[in-house]
């Protein structure tokens, strides 16, 4: 199925209000992405372009760029979230549970919640076997942590036509890919539905800082007036700011004070509530009747 045979249109105004518990108004989302970049293949992306443009293989200086979010930026994260008392969403490239099982094991200690994220970065559309990928992430991230993933983010949000399929035969129960909403949706596969949660590329840093060559500072003022505009329109509404993050970009020493003043400002607000994927999920099929 194409994508309009899966969700066929729907106006956001069409739709009956969304209420969340205890009057609160809007969830803020967090999504840390954490990833296992292979030294043998070309890079995810480049904070550095190859001399002359020539291809690297081996692209040591890009996979250590890479490197220094899992040695250093992903600590910056933890101690964040550890201090703010929130347990953010973990895109889980599954080969980190191999590759850096410190970095996991911290992630699973402080509760956060895991989403599969393919089990390298890599396109999927590339991948020989996407089936088999997907379980082998799957039993990955359940053998290590205890819990099977309910979520899935493609790397890229990278994804082919019979991807809903695998997921849902896999036990997925929401994806992030389909960012073409403020509200959760569902999308029909033949293996029943799956719930879409409003991911970003947006309030995302790989575009914004990598693609767009935005200052660091950008990241918090554009998240400022995401939130201001969904703030005033969840008076009628509940809504979903979606923030998503990398620590190779976020963590890095001149940005890591943007990320912390946005929690400093949405937490000056009333009404806000900081769940995880899963929390969204079990929330929206209570209330949309799914």
């Amino acid at each position: 199925m194409i994508p309009s045979e899966r969700a066929p249109y729907s106006a956001i105004v069409d739709r009956p209000p969304l209420k969340l518990p205890g009057g609160a108004r809007i969830i803020v989302w967090t999504i840390v992405n954490y990833e296992v970049w292979d030294i043998s293949r070309p890079m995810a992306r480049q904070v550095i372009p190859a001399p002359t443009g020539q291809v690297l293989l081996p692209d040591v200086p890009n996979w250590s760029w890479h490197e220094y979010g899992m040695r250093v930026g992903a600590w910056r994260f933890f101690e964040l979230y550890k201090r703010l008392g929130l347990r953010p969403t973990l895109a889980l490239n599954a080969r980190v549970c191999v590759d850096y099982p410190r970095v996991a094991q911290e992630a699973r200690d402080a509760g956060w919640e895991f989403m599969g994220h393919s089990y390298e970065q890599m396109p999927i559309h590339k991948v020989e076997d996407q089936k088999a990928m997907i379980a082998r992430a799957m039993d990955t991230i359940d053998d290590f942590t205890g819990k099977r993933p309910v979520g899935w983010l493609g790397p890229g949000l990278t994804q082919t036509l019979d991807t809903p399929e695998n997921l849902a035969e896999a036990g997925v129960k929401y994806i992030g890919d389909w960012v073409y909403d403020d509200e959760p949706t569902v999308i029909k596969t033949t293996s029943g539905p799956l719930v879409t949660l409003p991911y970003t590329i947006e309030l995302n840093d790989i575009p914004m800082m990598m693609v767009q060559h935005h200052q660091s500072d950008y990241l918090l003022k554009r998240t400022i007036d995401q939130f201001d505009r969904l703030y005033a329109e969840s008076e009628k509404s509940a809504k979903i700011v979606s923030l998503a993050i990398h620590p190779y970009i976020s963590g890095q020493p001149h940005r890591i004070k943007y990320l912390e003043a946005i929690y400093d400002y949405v937490n000056r607000h009333d009404g806000v509530l900081h769940w995880n994927g899963e929390q969204i999920l079990d929330w929206y099929k209570d209330v949309a009747k799914v």
